[in-house]
Order: C-alpha cells, then sequence, then structure tokens
C-alpha cells in the first residue's frame, strides 16, 4: 500500500524558494525548475510510472536529475544506475530490485534490459504533462555502491533519510548556485544535488565528458558560490589555471581523508571561502562537517547527541547511529545494515591524539609489515604536506621476508621540473621528511615518481597492490 511521504522531493523544492529564479544547468543545456511545474522530461508516459521500481539509466547527469525530481513520490522505488556500472551487471541490479520499468536518455540500452515492462525515454525538453503529480509513495531510492571487483552493493534509502542533514531553503535575496565534481548518482553528488533543491537554490552539473579545466571555467562562469569534491578532486582542480577564476564562498571536501596538507592549500588559494570537510558514507549517511580548516574532528562529537547523530568508536572503528543511516541491502547482502543497538560500522579507523580524533584508514585496507600494520593513508598525509608533492598513492609491494613492504607513488607539483626534480636528492628528502613523522616500518622502502594516479569515477585514488 502506498505510505505517506510527508513530502515529495518536487513539492519539497517548489516550497524552499522561487522556481522561476532558480535552474539545473548541465553541459549541454539547461532546465528552469519553474517549466517543470506544468511540464515534463518523460511527457505523457510519467503516468505509467506510478507505482513502479524505475531504474534510472541516464547517460547525462540533467536528465538523470529531472527524472528524480518528477518521479521520488510517485514511483515505488527508485533505482540510481551510475553511468560507468557494467553492462553484465545489469541483469542483476534488475532482478535484486525488481525493476519494472526504465528510464533513459540512451534508446541502445531498451535491448540491453530484459525483465524490465516499460522502457521510457527522457530528453532536456520540457513537454505539456496532463498527469497530477500526486504523492502517493514514500520512495525507497536505491544507490549502488563502487567497488573494484564484483557486483555492487544496492543500498536503500528514502528521501528522509538522505536529506536529514539538510536544512530547510529560505528566500535568500542571493540565490546560492552550487556544484560538485561528483555524479549525482553517487552518494556524495546525491547529496549536493538535494541540498541545491531543498535549500532554495540551483545547480551546475558535472560532465564526464569535460576536463577538469573545462568544468571549472563553465562553473566559473555561472557563478558558482558553493563547491564541493573529494580531496583528489580539488589536488587535482588546484593544478588548473581554471581554478583561479573560481570565487567560491564555501569549498567542502568528502568521500576521502581531508589531510591538513590539502585545507591548507584551499585556505590559501580561496581566502575569502569557508573550508570545511565532512564525514558520509553511502551507508552510514552524513556523519558531520567539520568548519575549522583542521584535519580531523573534536573528540567532543564522540559520544553525544548532536543534531540526531551519535558517533562512538569501537575497536579503532567509527560508528554511527542517525535517522540518516540507510535502512538495508537489497539483493544478496538483504540483512538490516546497523546493529543491534542501532549504529553501522563505517569501518574507518580513527586515533585520538590529544582532543581530536585523526582518520588513518580504512580497517580493509591494512599493509602488514612485519606483522605492524600501516594504514595507507596515514603515509599519505605525511607524503602530501612535503612541498614538492601535490597527490600520492602507498600501497603494498610484496616481500618474502617482512610479508610486504610500503610503497609509494609520488606525483610532484607541477613547479617542479621532470628533469630537476626526479632524482635521487629529491626522493631522499621525501624520505626524510617521512621519517621525522613516521614509526620506521611506516616510512616507504621506495618512491616512484609518476606523472599522474588513477582515480576511480567516484573522484578517489584507485587503490592497488604491486
Amino acid at each position: 500500500m502506498p505510505q505517506s511521504n510527508q513530502g515529495s522531493l518536487w513539492s519539497r523544492s517548489s516550497a524552499a524558494g522561487r522556481l522561476s529564479e532558480r535552474s539545473l544547468w548541465g553541459a549541454d543545456g539547461s532546465v528552469a525548475l519553474g517549466d517543470l511545474a506544468w511540464g515534463s522530461s518523460l511527457g505523457a508516459r510519467l503516468e505509467e510510472l506510478a507505482g513502479r521500481c524505475v531504474l534510472v539509466a541516464t547517460a547525462d547527469q540533467l536528465t538523470a536529475a529531472l527524472a528524480l525530481i518528477e518521479l521520488d513520490g510517485i514511483a515505488r522505488r527508485l533505482i540510481l544506475s551510475p553511468p560507468d556500472l557494467p553492462t553484465e551487471h545489469l541483469p542483476f541490479v534488475i532482478t535484486a530490485a525488481a525493476v519494472d520499468a526504465v528510464v533513459s536518455d540512451r534508446p541502445a540500452l531498451e535491448a540491453g534490459t530484459p525483465g524490465a515492462a516499460s522502457f521510457v525515454s527522457c530528453s532536456l525538453k520540457v513537454a505539456p504533462a496532463a498527469f497530477e503529480r500526486t504523492e502517493r509513495y514514500q520512495t525507497e531510492w536505491i544507490l549502488l555502491t563502487s567497488g573494484t571487483t564484483g557486483l555492487p552493493k544496492m543500498v536503500v534509502h528514502t528521501l528522509p533519510s538522505l536529506a536529514g542533514a539538510i536544512q530547510p531553503g529560505s528566500a535568500a535575496p542571493q540565490q546560492l548556485l552550487w556544484s560538485t565534481f561528483y555524479d549525482i548518482r553517487r552518494y556524495g553528488g546525491l547529496q549536493i544535488f538535494l541540498r541545491a533543491l531543498l535549500g532554495g537554490g540551483s545547480m551546475v552539473l558535472s560532465s564526464a565528458r569535460e576536463s577538469t579545466g573545462d568544468f571549472l571555467l563553465r562553473a566559473a562562469a555561472r557563478g558558482v558560490t558553493h563547491m564541493l569534491g573529494t580531496p583528489t578532486h580539488w589536488r587535482n582542480a588546484l593544478m588548473s589555471p581554471s581554478a583561479r577564476r573560481l570565487t567560491p564562498q564555501y569549498v567542502r571536501l568528502s568521500g576521502e581523508i581531508a589531510d591538513q596538507a590539502i585545507l591548507d592549500h584551499l585556505r590559501a588559494f580561496y581566502p575569502g571561502a569557508a573550508i570545511v570537510h565532512a564525514f558520509a558514507s553511502t551507508e552510514a549517511g552524513v556523519g558531520f562537517e567539520v568548519g575549522d580548516a583542521l584535519a580531523g574532528f573534536p573528540a567532543s562529537l564522540i559520544g553525544r547527541d548532536a543534531a540526531g547523530v551519535e558517533m562512538k568508536v569501537k575497536d579503532g572503528s567509527l560508528r554511527i547511529r542517525s535517522a540518516r543511516t540507510a535502512a538495508r541491502y537489497l539483493g544478496s547482502r538483504s540483512a538490516t545494515l546497523p546493529d543491534a543497538d542501532g549504529f553501522v560500522d563505517t569501518g574507518d579507523i580513527v586515533e585520538l591524539r590529544g582532543e581530536r580524533y585523526y582518520f588513518v584508514g580504512r580497517r580493509d585496507g591494512v599493509i602488514n609489515v612485519g606483522g605492524q600494520k600501516v594504514h595507507p593513508e596515514e603515509v599519505e598525509a605525511v607524503l602530501n604536506s612535503h612541498p614538492q608533492v601535490r597527490i600520492s598513492q602507498v600501497r603494498a609491494k610484496k616481500n618474502a621476508i617482512m610479508g610486504a613492504l610500503v610503497i609509494a607513488d609520488v606525483v610532484l607539483n607541477g613547479e617542479t621540473g621532470a628533469a630537476s626534480g626526479r632524482g635521487k636528492g629529491l626522493e631522499h628528502a621525501i624520505l626524510e621528511h617521512c621519517r621525522a613523522a613516521l614509526p620506521r616500518h611506516k616510512v616507504p622502502a621506495a618512491i616512484n615518481f609518476v606523472s599522474s594516479l588513477a582515480v576511480a569515477p567516484t573522484g578517489k585514488i584507485v587503490r592497488r597492490n604491486a
């Protein structure tokens, strides 16, 4: 039976600010939100999607955004397919999520979605729609988590759990203009999309077809005020001359550990902006935001209810309980996500130093060096603090005696010349920098200078072992 939605994405967006003054901009076009008051990107076929389990599988972020706005509260379930989802995984997603309709801007996809009863095309053209947008369901939002191998995990949210950290919009004299390097079909990007809509603002969407520099130019030309991405996104962005064109009021990092080096670089680069970093995950939801421009987070956040979020540390792992957490997994991982006490184990290991907790890495990413644990992210934070290092990746290399050795791939800053910077002298200087800050077993056994590091579509460094 349909359940009360207590406000769909469309109705809550409409209440957040004047639709006539707000828009979504993509790389190939734009849509004024006010146009959706009388029309639809799905046209006359919107009505047949009522009560269905709809897979949103578009190539373009803007068409995906329109489908989500129109279908929340009408569809029973929305499954967000990221653009990098392998085609061979589609049958699993369709079966596990009970998909019976597909919305896409890719006509060729119709033949590749067996089992779906309906295929509905969407476009950037908003056409008149006679269907009354009446809220009928508390729609389930299914997000696919990124994995390096195997089938994706499908995480069940609702609009209330996704929007729990977002303050209602107000009629501000100056509308906020949001943008992000993230794709809105992933949790991080979806959070920014919802913040823009529910906060009364507009949004500039990124495109996988654009270079970082071109995207920054487009965002700057629109006058973006709030810009978000992973630390890796920002390290790459700051190397582009186009980054100087932005004049943001608010810069936020999430998705990876925000070390002190990148926070300091952003504060120097954008002195007029608030520099914040946040912790969130697809399963645990938004945990907290830190606005003091320091890495880590205050220990006072642990053990108390802050804005409806409770956190604790157990066995070194951060755990979160709130109304923002996902309910469960779909498919083969059908168990309820929270434990018996309602906490979700994030798998992120933290360490208390003084009155502050610091993230040191993922539980499943530890390198074992002669029986001693090394978190790659902890070593990377030290490497990245060297003035000639732009970004680094630490990985394990098998060793017959120690089990594994720590190896570092390092990308140097642009001002460090290829010929002059990649000699033994600089390698020695960087290793000495590490020895001054790390125990012996955590110091890299070797440094490889590389031109770039592999970055996943989520904006995170691709982890690999030798």
